[in-house]
């Protein structure tokens, strides 16, 4: 089996790279070990917005006297609400399927191992083995949730955020470790279905990436709707010996034991680059990542790595771009791309979280800002100010814009509420085109919308202000 390229994992890296190499006259196979659309489609990004959305749907109905409608008996079937995350995630599955076919792809299942160069070595389910070759390989092998040596998991008390999509039945308590997107999602998941929650965070603030205001009010929300929150703390041993799990909190002022029926680690991800060939070919590694450069070349011609297993944010749409620029370089390689591809601008990645509130940023936290050295401009619009966020019945949060006080540069942007995440693109756009404030300002922004916040926050960085 000879083919020009070879991507091995199709996970949105992967599949995204499979269909430019395609689309560029490439003969292309892809190796996958499990399910098309990897951990994103399957155990990650998509079923966890399904999970959210009966989460947030179970809400508006349990406060639904606030929209002026009685309804009654309203009950969570949290078997049904996991089914049908189950059955989206499949449904996008198949989706890759169908665009695997459509772009004349080979899809090879199995577990691909890298034996020399440009051959790899796919190791069927029923232990079969079989030789595939290609000129280029693309490593898009993405990563696992990270085991901490004090927080080992067991798949039943101490789980990993896979088995957070599929319990058999919802905790009555559940002790969550990490603030970071998977741990603040999941923690809103639960804690709406009913179960206690309490987040243990080792760093200072929850959500430690973002904005420091932006930690601060997602923290009041999540004490406002229940969930406890520990911060400066660590947990550092735990105790499955019983019928659920006691958890040793380290706090600033002590230790306290914390008991539930279940742990859900979420301490990050570690990417999966072990036993897939990488020390035998020589490919070089640092920080458990592999190298590569701005055109996602590792240390040995004819390698590219993608997503996860680079050094890039652990995002799935730089996952998708990085696989896009790799397949694209390889064509400029082989005279089928006129141009090399645009190096990738880390700095104007948007960041995404799904719980309610939404948090979404992009570029410069204003801490960061002032770290850098820019003298800066700030400002913020409560969404309890807009029309439109009233109307809604959803008011907590706000946007926040930091600009570069000497030439109008947009530096960063920092939403916290409903659908943020559908917001941020245009803080990210403007961005990339290098927008000033004043054309921001000057841009109409439609009433009522939650997206004019963007606006007006601006206005308050100016002076300019006439809704708040």
């Amino acid at each position: 089996m000879a083919y020009d390229v070879i991507v091995l994992g199709s996970g949105p890296g992967g599949y995204p790279a499979a269909i430019r190499a395609s689309q560029l006259g490439f003969k292309v196979a892809i190796i996958e070990k499990e399910s098309l659309g990897g951990i994103c489609l399957n155990w990650g990004c998509i079923p966890t917005k399904a999970l959210l959305k009966s989460a947030q749907v179970y809400e508006y109905m349990k406060h639904s006297a606030n929209y002026g409608i009685n309804a009654t008996g309203v009950e969570a079937d949290f078997s049904a609400v996991i089914k049908r995350s189950r059955g989206v995630a499949d449904k996008m599955s198949k989706g890759i399927q169908f665009l695997m076919k459509k772009n004349k792809i080979d899809v090879v299942m199995g577990y691909g191992k890298i034996k020399a160069k440009g051959q790899v070595e796919v190791t069927a389910a029923d232990g079969s083995k079989q030789a595939v070759e290609g000129k280029y390989i693309i490593i898009a092998t993405g990563a696992r949730s990270k085991e901490l040596p004090n927080l080992k998991q067991d798949g039943k008390k101490v789980i990993g955020y896979r088995e957070a999509m599929v319990l058999p039945e919802r905790p009555n308590s559940m002790i969550v470790v990490g603030s970071g997107a998977i741990g603040v999602e999941f923690a809103y998941v639960y804690a709406s279905m009913g179960t206690k929650v309490t987040i243990v965070e080792f760093l200072p603030r929850i959500v430690p990436v973002e904005d420091e205001d932006i930690s601060k009010e997602l923290e009041k929300q999540y004490k406002k709707f229940g969930i406890e929150v520990l911060t400066n703390a660590s947990v550092e041993s735990v105790d499955t010996s019983g019928s659920g799990v006691k958890a040793t909190v380290k706090k600033q002022d002590g230790t306290v034991t914390l008991e539930a029926d279940v742990v859900l680690s979420a301490v990050g991800v570690v990417a999966n680059i072990e036993n897939i060939g990488l020390e035998e070919m020589g490919v070089k590694t640092e920080k458990g990542k592999v190298v590569v450069d701005k055109y996602y070349q590792t240390s040995v011609p004819g390698f590219y790595a993608i997503g996860d297993c680079a050094p890039g944010q652990a995002l799935a749409h730089v996952a998708s771009k990085e696989g896009i620029s790799a397949a694209e370089h390889i064509g400029y390689n082989e005279k089928k791309f006129q141009h090399l591809p645009e190096a990738m601008d880390y700095n104007n990645i948007p960041g995404c979280t799904y719980c309610t509130p939404e948090i979404a940023s992009v570029g410069y936290t204003e801490k960061a800002a002032k770290d850098a050295g820019y003298e800066v401009k700030v400002g913020k619009f409560p969404f309890v100010a807009s029309g439109k966020a009233t109307a809604a019945g959803a008011t907590e949060g706000f946007v926040k814009v930091i600009y570069d006080a000497k030439y109008g540069e947009l530096l960063g942007a920092h939403m916290i509420g409903t659908n943020v995440t559908e917001m941020i693109a245009e803080a990210v756009v403007a961005r990339k085109l290098e927008t000033t404030g004043h054309e921001i300002l000057n841009a109409s922004h439609p009433h009522p919308t939650m997206s004019e916040a963007m606006k007006e926050a601006t206005a308050v960085a100016y002076g300019e202000a006439t809704d708040i």
